[in-house]
């Protein structure tokens, strides 16, 4: 009897440890994948902020007009990235928020009632809307809130002879092979907060929609607008 409860004893104890040796293994597992998570984001996180001190390059981002949606860096296709983070950036599709020259003020400039059109008029004509130019500004601002601190900014481009070089707030990476027409959407009268959000309620521009390809075929499908491969990468 007693070699059986020793028996017992020790089937119990042997059961103990591979259930704690097991407990053990899968703590030891999380720790790893939470060190390994941590790692990841914290070398995201040193790129970031590496660019950011860095600062943005005094062109603007996209390789044809400021405003266009398609960011450019080569009239070739080519899988390299400048670096590990540029292709991490593209790959999960993240936009990080532009740094303006200045501070433009949509909201203002609406309730006075401007226009969209009237300062992105290429959205009528072709691909890119198109910012006007420093010269197209100071037409109003030579007399109107010249002692603003930002005004003043866009005055001493003007003085140069320099246009503010302004960042794009939306872009399509290379690799997605989109060309987005902004002419066909305005002659269809899509209304500009469909894409951009309500600006009236912005000052700086920011990305306040995810401009998706989901985001896209849900619009074409509710509009009953042809959802064909080719409307968009061509």
């Amino acid at each position: 009897m007693i070699d059986a409860q020793n028996k017992k004893s020790r089937g119990f104890s042997k059961a103990s440890a591979e259930t704690s040796a097991s407990r053990f293994r899968r703590i030891w597992l999380a720790i790893v994948l939470v060190t390994a998570g941590l790692g990841v984001l914290g070398t995201l996180w040193v790129g970031a902020a590496k660019e950011m001190l860095e600062g943005q390059d005094s062109s603007p981002a996209t390789g044809g007009p400021a405003g266009s949606m398609s960011k450019e860096v080569s009239p070739v296709f080519t899988s390299a990235r400048r670096s590990f983070f540029d292709a991490l950036k593209e790959y999960f599709s993240l936009q990080p928020t532009p740094v303006q020259p200045i501070a433009f003020n949509h909201r203002i400039h609406i309730q006075n009632g401007l226009q969209c059109t009237g300062c992105h008029s290429g959205v009528t004509q072709g691909p890119d809307a198109g910012i006007p130019s420093v010269s197209f500004c100071m037409a109003c601002h030579q007399a109107i809130a010249t002692e603003k601190p930002e005004i003043k900014k866009l005055a001493a481009y003007a003085a140069k002879g320099e246009e503010p070089p302004w960042q794009p707030v939306y872009w399509f990476y290379p690799e997605m092979h989109v060309q987005f027409q902004h002419a066909p959407h305005i002659r269809n009268e899509i209304a500009c907060e469909e894409c951009h959000g309500d600006l009236s309620k912005q000052t700086v521009a920011v990305g306040s929609k995810n401009l998706t390809m989901s985001f896209c075929l849900s619009c074409h499908k509710a509009k009953a607008v042809s959802v064909d491969c080719v409307i968009c990468h061509y």
